[in-house]
């Protein structure tokens, strides 16, 4: 049994000139077949729930009274209307989306209806077009899999096909393949724009810059005299005293504030304090000079320069020679057994290790990150001594392998925090095989529509989904592989037997042996402005005893198994 016949309707924008029969396209009704056969559902008791999805990429226009959106809605509930005989009934909640692109599925509005169809609340999802739906043939592919899931039909009102025969879908995936290629079309013609303009030294637009207004209607930058004044102040204060955290430090106290602006969508944004990273930025921004920076080359700008040229020239002399390359190639001659492993826990981030020469003998130290780029004053911690730190760690150490008490409490406590880590390696196991299956089915789906080609949209896709299945697949493997390193967990005795040998040679071991039996333990190191916080590795213990172990000693096993 077929669709009953639709009235003639005019499409808004067509003209009484043009009229069109408006058709529906059913991807999937299960729901509606009875005895075998597709027929249209006409059960009063049950009406059928359509839920109505809009999209446009730009704002343009969406303040207007009557806008796309609308128009979109207005011809979808006109079909809805048509079909009101059969029971058919437009939900009242609004999937709308301005201004979001169709490339991808981070829409509010098509998030509300995936999550309304997963609670079993619509039966058909009628669009306009299906670009307006998606634009990715990945991404459709996701949407029709979880409406089939649901049972849920898609309708797109000016388009007719029919996904149960092969030529239907080979149109289908026709139809979104010359919709992912107009979206790479526009993407590449933006990007060539841009780039033309950048390279005329024009302002196309990004984030506000201190010391320049942006004139919207001529899109250029005007000089703001206020901030180019204190513009021309960091530069003057970093010649001065050399150092991005000195600046940011005075700048913050004479209650300078970064720059400040109102969205289009009158959110405020800036005005935030200085930090070194901000001043760098500053400093090496040639947007000053008069100049527009593009793909590493420099334009003749528009706009008027606000430094002058030897001043940026001194400037960039200064950071040159503070260059943290260097830095970084001094830091890395020295030992930092805790590198990688050292937090703050006041800050939650990481400490770095650096260094500092007094009377020709040099001191390392730990330094949180998050005061290093925010200043000093900012964090408890700060900085700690490298060598009473990792002093403290060896003694915790020590006293776990002397203490035969200590022993057993971590190891019931790691036996513990394995048996936890053992459960989420599961759970992350089974997430990654169902990801396999959906792999599996998109694969399979792509295969069938594009038959024999080797290339072209559908080919690139296939591709894309292969290598995702080998990730993922490589992903398995790996979770396998440490749910693996967790059986056949030695009994505790044995474990306190082989720790035991090893406290009397800690004395007599090399520092490189020390930091390996640190990294095979330890997992964090949290320090705090009274203390400090060891946490061990869940098999720590356990592949320790292996190794020092008489039974294992002739095949040790290799360090990264215990990684």
């Amino acid at each position: 049994m077929g669709w009953p016949a639709l009235p003639n309707t005019v499409c808004r924008g067509q003209g009484p000139d043009r009229p069109a029969r408006q058709r529906a396209a059913i991807l999937r009704a299960r729901q509606f077949r009875k005895g075998g056969l597709m027929i249209a559902r006409n059960d009063k008791t049950k009406p059928v729930r359509c839920a109505v999805y809009t999209r446009k990429s730009h704002e343009e226009g969406l303040e207007q009274e009557f806008n796309s959106l609308d128009a979109q809605r207005e011809a979808c509930e006109a079909y809805i209307a048509s079909q009101k005989h059969e029971g058919w009934k437009a939900l009242a909640t609004h999937y709308d989306d301005g201004g979001f692109t169709g490339g991808n599925m981070e829409r509010p509005g098509l998030k509300a209806l995936l999550a309304d169809i997963e609670a079993g609340g619509v039966d058909v999802v009628m669009v306009y077009k299906v670009d307006r739906l998606s634009r990715s043939l990945m991404d459709f592919s996701k949407l029709v899999a979880l409406f089939e899931a649901h049972d849920v039909a898609f309708v797109s009102v000016t388009q007719r096909f029919d996904t149960t025969s092969s030529m239907g879908r080979l149109t289908l995936n026709i139809l979104l393949s010359f919709a992912q290629f107009e979206r790479e079309l526009c993407g590449e013609r933006i990007r060539d724009k841009i780039a033309s303009a950048k390279r005329k030294g024009k302002y196309v637009g990004g984030r506000p810059l201190l010391g320049y207004d942006v004139d919207r209607e001529r899109m250029r930058l005007l000089v703001n005299k206020t901030e180019a004044k204190l513009v021309r102040h960091v530069f003057d204060r970093f010649c001065r005293l050399g150092s991005c955290m000195l600046v940011a430090r005075e700048l913050n106290d004479q209650g300078h504030r970064m720059k400040a602006w109102v969205t289009k969508k009158g959110k405020p944004m800036g005005g935030g304090m200085w930090k070194k990273t901000d001043v760098h930025h500053l400093l090496t921004n040639r947007r000053y000079l008069g100049e527009v920076m593009y793909k590493g080359e420099s334009y003749p700008g528009e706009h008027e320069a606000i430094v002058d040229r030897k001043v940026w020239d001194r400037a960039a002399a200064i950071l040159f020679e503070n260059r943290a390359v260097r830095a970084n190639q001094t830091r890395s001659k020295t030992s930092a057994v805790l590198k990688g492993l050292i937090r703050c826990e006041c800050c939650g981030a990481a400490m770095a290790p650096t260094y500092t020469s007094r009377h020709g003998k040099r001191y390392h130290y730990y330094v949180c990150h998050a005061a290093a780029k925010k200043g000093y004053d900012t964090c408890e911690v700060r900085s700690v001594p490298g060598g009473q730190i990792e002093q403290a760690v060896f003694t915790y150490l020590r006293e776990i392998f002397a203490d035969p008490a200590m022993v057993a409490r971590t190891f019931r406590a790691t036996r513990t925090q394995a048996a936890g880590q053992r459960r989420s390696l599961n759970r992350q196991k089974k997430a990654l095989e169902k990801r396999l299956r959906d792999l599996r089915k998109g694969i399979g789906r792509l295969v069938r529509a594009a038959g024999d080609k080797d290339d072209g949209p559908l080919a690139d896709e296939l591709r894309k989904l292969n290598d995702e299945y080998t990730d993922v697949e490589a992903q398995v493997q790996q979770v396998e592989a440490q749910l693996d390193q967790q059986e056949g967990v030695p009994a505790e005795r044995d474990v306190a037997g082989a720790l035991r040998t090893v406290e009397p040679l800690w004395a007599e071991l090399f520092p490189a042996e020390k930091e390996r039996i640190v990294r095979l333990l330890v997992e964090t190191v949290s320090v705090r402005p009274d203390g400090l916080t060891i946490r061990l590795r869940p098999t720590g213990l356990v592949t320790l005893a292996a190794e020092v172990s008489p039974q294992e000693s002739e095949e040790p096993q290799p360090l990264e198994t215990t990684a």
